[in-house]
């Protein structure tokens, strides 16, 4: 039986950073890390450079402008989870006197008419889903 449903917030956050690492590379970014953790503090979803500064990307990605832009759910507490993540990056990687930004991306991703089972959702996700929309913000906080 063919039927609709939403793909999980997991999967909606990997194929948006999929796609925001893609819009990177064609923009001339170039792509250190994905998914950077250390220990308990969290997560950088991209480390990238861009002419002289290594960017950290938080990547946001939702379906719809319903509960506002997808930017303002990097509240301070995750900017400061980001900050000292990019510290510990720098120092291991012995960049600490580069410059660095902090850019957040907003990727909307909307669904197409296709209609899907559930057992391919999974590993078929992108089939059924395209790019609304791709926001960079440098310098976002």
């Amino acid at each position: 039986m063919k039927w609709r449903r939403k793909v999980n917030k997991k999967d909606l956050g990997v194929l948006g950073e999929n796609y925001a690492t893609n819009y990177l590379k064609n923009n001339k970014f170039n792509i250190l890390e994905r998914n950077f953790r250390f220990s308990r503090f969290g997560e950088i979803d991209i480390i990238a450079s861009e002419n002289d500064y290594i960017c950290f990307i938080e990547v946001k990605t939702r379906s719809g402008k319903l509960f506002g832009m997808p930017s303002e759910s990097v509240n301070i507490n995750k900017q400061k989870k980001i900050k000292m993540l990019a510290q510990i990056y720098l120092k291991g990687k012995g960049m600490l006197n580069r410059n660095v930004r902090f850019d957040v991306m907003e990727v909307f991703l909307e669904y197409t008419n296709k209609s899907y089972s559930n057992d391919n959702i999974g590993s078929n996700a992108d089939s059924y889903i395209r790019v609304k929309e791709i926001n960079l913000i440098r310098n976002a906080f």
